[in-house]
């Protein structure tokens, strides 16, 4: 491979790469914003597929959220890759702000005005147990009704901020390949005439 490392990277550098680039946050961002910016696809088709990966990064069912983002995109005729770019807003970062506004915003809709004392869950032994029963009520019913209008939302937030960018992406490209074929041109018909 031509860009291989020389040492190969262990376990503990690829995990604290993992939380934390070894660039910045800000190059990491960027890129995926030009990757983005950049997809072969129409401007709705790149706005509905982030939105959709957006919208799955809200829903409390870690693990499926490029299966909701790619199923959201395609009901929306959104670009698929774009979902899983847009997925990216559910991090290790933006998680737990997510996760907490989706279950404070289901228990307000579920249960009135003041819901009263947060339910004692016993996370590990319904997990070690697999009774999805036991944290069905108290957890993931009220992060599910709560990630509807969050997630919808900040969707369209994302649909209409994307879309916008692509097109205004779009038009500085079109102009920049025009004035580079207009000096081309130029350089020809100045060799032309000599």
């Amino acid at each position: 491979m031509l860009f291989r490392r020389r040492k190969p990277a262990g376990l503990h550098e690829r995990v604290r790469t993992y939380f934390w680039p070894r660039r910045s946050f800000w190059r990491s961002a960027k890129y995926f914003v030009k990757r983005t910016l950049r997809l072969n696809a129409t401007p709705h088709a790149v706005a509905a597929g982030v939105a959709a990966g957006v919208f799955a990064s809200f829903t409390p069912f870690i693990g499926f959220h490029f299966i909701v983002a790619a199923a959201l995109a395609w009901v929306l005729a959104g670009n698929l890759l774009a979902s899983a770019l847009g997925t990216a807003i559910g991090n290790p970062l933006t998680f737990p702000f997510i996760w907490s506004a989706t279950y404070e915003l289901g228990r307000f809709i579920l249960e009135g005005r003041h819901p009263g004392d947060h339910p004692r869950i016993d996370l590990f032994a319904a997990l070690k147990h697999l009774e999805f029963s036991q944290i069905w009520a108290p957890l993931i019913k009220p992060m599910t009704v709560g990630c509807l209008p969050l997630g919808l939302l900040f969707a369209l937030v994302f649909y209409l901020a994307t879309r916008w960018a692509t097109i205004a992406f779009r038009e500085q490209r079109q102009k920049r390949l025009a004035a580079k074929a207009k000096r081309r041109a130029g350089m020809l018909d100045q060799a032309a005439a000599r």
